[in-house]
C-alpha cells in the first residue's frame, strides 16, 4: 500500500525539494498550505501550485490569517524597500513556527495521516526561537507526547547549498521557487532569505 504523508508547502526551494523526494520514493502526498496573511501569500500560492510534481496532489489551502491580524512584521505588513531599512528582527512572527506544527497535525491527524513532512533546514539565519534546532527537537518530544502525528524534516540537519544540489539531482524548477521575506512580487535579493539563496545557487554553481 502506498503510504500517505503530509508535506508543509511554501513554494520555496527546501519544501519543494521535499516534495520532489517524496514523489521519488512514490509516497501519496497531501501538501498543504498556509495563508498566514503574509504580504506575499498570492505569488506563493501561484508557485506552489506550480512546482510541485505535476502527478502530486494539489495543495490545500488553509487561512490562519486572523491570528496575525495588526502584526508588524514585515513578513505580514510588507515594506517600501526603496524608503524603509529593514532588518532581521523585523521579520519575526511570534510562534509561527509552533502554529504551523499544530495546526498541520490536527489537520493531518483528520485526514487519517500520521507523518508530516516539513522543508525546515539548518538555516544560518534563523535567529527566531522558534526556527533553532533546538527548538525542534523540543518539538518533536512534545508531538511524540500529545497524539500519533510525527513530524520528519529531512533537511534540517542541511545547508542550503546542500538542499540546492539535492533539487539539482531531483530535477526540481529551481527558478520558479520563490521564498523572498522582504517583497511580494519579485525577491529583493537582499532579505536573509534571498541571501542565503543566492550563496548556495553560488555553491552549486548555478550562478
Amino acid at each position: 500500500m502506498t503510504k500517505k504523508v503530509m508535506l508543509l508547502a511554501s513554494g520555496g526551494l527546501d519544501s519543494t525539494t521535499v516534495a520532489f523526494t517524496l514523489h521519488a520514493e512514490g509516497m501519496d502526498v497531501s501538501p498543504l498550505f498556509f495563508d498566514y496573511g503574509q504580504h506575499c501569500v498570492e505569488i506563493e500560492w501561484s508557485r506552489v501550485n506550480e512546482v510541485l510534481p505535476a502527478d502530486m496532489n494539489r495543495p490545500e489551502r488553509v487561512d490562519i490569517s486572523g491570528l496575525f491580524r495588526g502584526s508588524k512584521s514585515r513578513l505580514i505588513n510588507e515594506a517600501d524597500l526603496w524608503q524603509d531599512d529593514v532588518r532581521d528582527d523585523d521579520l519575526y512572527i511570534p510562534y509561527r513556527t509552533l502554529l504551523f506544527y499544530a495546526a498541520a497535525a490536527a489537520r493531518a491527524q483528520t485526514l487519517g495521516i500520521l507523518e508530516v513532512y516539513t522543508g525546515f533546514i539548518n538555516s544560518n539565519h534563523a535567529k527566531e526561537i522558534d526556527c533553532t534546532a533546538e527548538f525542534m527537537n523540543k518539538l518533536d518530544g512534545l508531538t511524540d507526547a500529545v497524539g500519533p502525528v510525527r513530524f520528519t524534516s529531512p533537511f534540517r540537519f542541511s545547508s542550503k547549498t546542500e538542499v540546492a544540489r539535492e533539487a539539482v539531482r531531483l530535477g526540481v524548477p529551481i527558478g520558479r521557487t520563490f521564498s523572498c521575506q522582504a517583497s511580494s512580487k519579485l525577491p529583493c535579493g537582499a532579505c536573509p532569505n534571498c541571501v542565503e539563496r543566492l550563496g548556495a545557487l553560488r555553491q552549486t554553481g548555478l550562478l
